[in-house]
């Protein structure tokens, strides 16, 4: 008979879910702490006195409470103190930033990204990005982690970029080499973009209390962040979310990936800007250039962005029918995509999805924007803090 958990393994539970919580929702009275974690109160002032002795938190009264009698302690994440580094490597583009633990963007820096640009390559630019921002940072300023989003399949166990079809990445250990850059002892988690944008967009954002979610993101590729009971689904390796490279038309376009008639030929950057006779063109510069053409009136880019957005209203009407969700959230490319052409999306979900999955589904655009990635990134490097807030050194 395996014995229950010992006090010590409560109190850290307990305090990793206090920590998460304000972590969360920012600000918190002890009161209303009291009532949602489900304790006592001198426990909960127990907790606050050791997350606040660790430096995680800090407590005082609120600015304004409006009510007779003594007010509530409100409990802070120390946002300016405490945080992670947070990397994006993105097709034209690699983001750096500093954030806070509470989710808050201290500081950012971005870069071109020349197409091509190898792991190793990448590593000291965005390493050097970090050390731009150290300058500004607290002189006490603890970082407990660093998170990376990346286009590509990403291995769980070591952050191994598998395969990056749109990036060229075959095998790329990004992790291990921006940790060497760094030249620090924190560890650096690495994971897919469209994963941990859900992961952000599931804890603080648009999908917020929603526990059945799908974030679709794209670039010259696509792929989705799929939240399921409330948890990340990614499959065994890691790798789960591929939907660009769904098989949508037999024996199609070739696809970077090797195989043909992906979904992503359909809907991505390459097959929108070819069907509006820009094959040239590339960048998200571009795809805008044409959503404002067909917006013009220019008949060429308004058939393309129709047939793209037939085609995503395919896809997704495929996916609502499979998982079921609450939500679908269009991020990246995606987003401008489904701006440009939701009447098409809409009707071609109306058409083919189940009428008991679609009763319930919500269409949107991220509320994190852009920086969901960025966000989601610090919340894979936050993670091994709020589950033992005073392992963590």
């Amino acid at each position: 008979m395996r014995a229950g958990p010992s006090q010590d393994e409560i109190r850290r539970q307990n305090l990793g879910a206090l920590l998460r919580y304000v972590h969360v929702h920012g600000a918190t009275t002890r009161a209303e702490l009291t009532t949602t974690l489900g304790l006592n109160r001198s426990t909960i002032g127990a907790l606050t006195a050791d997350l606040a002795g660790a430096g995680l938190v800090s407590e005082g009264t609120p600015k304004e409470t409006g009510r007779a009698g003594r007010p509530s302690l409100v409990v802070r994440p120390e946002s300016d103190r405490v945080h992670a580094y947070a990397y994006s490597i993105e097709v034209d583009r690699l983001r750096a930033a500093r954030i806070g633990l509470g989710g808050a963007v201290l500081d950012r820096r971005e870069l071109d990204r020349p197409r091509g640009l190898t792991a190793a390559e990448a590593a000291p630019l965005l390493a050097g990005a970090v050390k731009e921002m150290q300058q500004s940072a607290p002189a006490d300023a603890v970082c407990v982690g660093a998170g990376v989003a990346v286009c590509g399949m990403v291995r769980r166990d070591d952050g191994l970029v598998r395969l990056g079809p749109t990036t060229g990445w075959v095998d790329e250990p990004i992790g291990a080499a921006l940790g060497a850059e760094l030249g620090c002892n924190v560890p650096v988690t690495v994971g897919n973009v469209a994963d941990v944008a859900a992961f952000a967009e599931h804890a603080r954002g648009a999908a917020a209390g929603c526990d059945n979610v799908i974030y679709l993101y794209g670039d010259v590729g696509v792929g989705a962040g799929i939240i399921a009971g409330g948890r990340r689904l990614t499959g065994h390796g890691g790798y789960g979310g591929e939907v660009g490279h769904m098989v949508v038309v037999r024996d199609g376009a070739p696809c970077e990936c090797g195989s043909r008639g992906c979904w992503e030929t359909e809907i991505g950057e390459h097959a929108l800007l070819r069907a509006a006779g820009h094959s040239d063109a590339r960048g998200r510069d571009a795809l805008l250039a044409v959503f404002d053409a067909a917006d013009r009136g220019d008949l060429r880019a308004q058939t393309a962005v129709r047939q793209a957005g037939d085609w995503l209203g395919f896809g997704v009407a495929n996916l609502v029918n499979i998982f079921n969700p609450e939500m679908v959230i269009f991020g990246g490319g995606m987003r401008d995509l489904y701006l440009a052409a939701a009447a098409q999306v809409r009707s071609r979900l109306n058409s083919m999805a189940l009428p008991a999955c679609l009763e319930h589904v919500r269409l949107r655009t991220p509320k994190l924007g852009d920086d969901a990635a960025l966000i989601g990134a610090a919340e894979l490097a936050f993670e091994r803090l709020l589950a033992d807030p005073l392992d963590v050194g």
